[in-house]
């Protein structure tokens, strides 16, 4: 379904990255794994891809950093010859109530979840631009859309990200790029695993399906949004949390 296509997964070292890194990889496509320099998860990433059969390769890099974003651009395009596919998953969360929350902890988060998207899709749209063609795909969260105490920062940054998808698509469109948003509720991953078991139980009450998502739950409809079965899709954000938020 993807195949002879090339993707870029921004944080893919682990979590909800590398799953959809495995996830577009096992549909065909060749998939460029990125991370900060200091992981030392990104590689084996890449050889779990490679192992299905397709390209991949490790370029790591910081998405804060326009000159790191365009290496990882134009080395993919070098290496593949295009990017198809480009997955904005790269996040941090730095969470406190409003009040004590410091300034660094608000400009790291929206540093690197909304700025570190803007720069990855500055630059990959220029190539998209001239294929004619491209799916770029944000992963916001349902905090962007509710809100949620104690992540003044992590819901900003989602909030905005959910603003840029939506402009992206406007802008974009008649490019045949498409632009769209998932936005996880709560999925079982390190970032989850270190909250209280009291708050654990808060959000299982809170969902109706009565159940946690897993990290294939956002890789699935990722690779909906990735494929020709989307080609309709665009400026969309499509909420992925149990029935959490209706």
């Amino acid at each position: 379904m993807l195949k002879g296509r090339t993707a870029i997964v921004t944080g893919s070292g682990r979590g909800i990255g590398k799953a959809i890194a495995l996830k577009l990889a096992s549909m065909g496509a060749n998939v460029v794994i990125n991370d900060i320099p200091s992981s030392e998860d990104a590689d084996k990433t890449c050889e779990e891809v490679k192992a299905m059969g397709v390209g991949s390769a490790v370029i790591k890099g910081d998405v804060r950093n326009i000159e790191d974003v365009k290496t990882l651009v134009n080395t993919t395009v070098k290496e593949f010859g295009s990017i198809d596919i480009f997955v904005n998953n790269a996040g941090v969360t730095r969470d406190g109530l409003m009040l004590r929350m410091s300034e660094e902890d608000w400009d790291l988060v929206m540093d690197i979840n909304l700025k570190g998207a803007f720069n990855c899709i500055k630059t990959v749209a220029r190539p998209m631009m001239k294929q004619r063609k491209g799916s770029i795909i944000n992963i916001a969260s349902i905090v962007g859309v509710m809100g949620n105490a104690g992540q003044a920062n992590y819901s900003a940054s989602k909030a905005g990200l959910i603003g840029l998808t939506k402009t992206t698509a406007k802008e974009f469109a008649s490019r045949g790029i498409r632009c769209n948003a998932v936005a996880p509720g709560f999925i079982r991953s390190a970032m989850t695993d270190v909250l209280s078991d009291e708050v654990k139980q808060q959000y299982f009450d809170a969902i109706p399906l009565g159940k946690f998502g897993e990290t294939d739950d956002i890789a699935n409809v990722v690779a909906f949004l990735a494929s020709d079965m989307s080609n309709y899709v665009t400026g969309q954000v499509i909420n992925i949390d149990g029935g959490l938020v209706m």
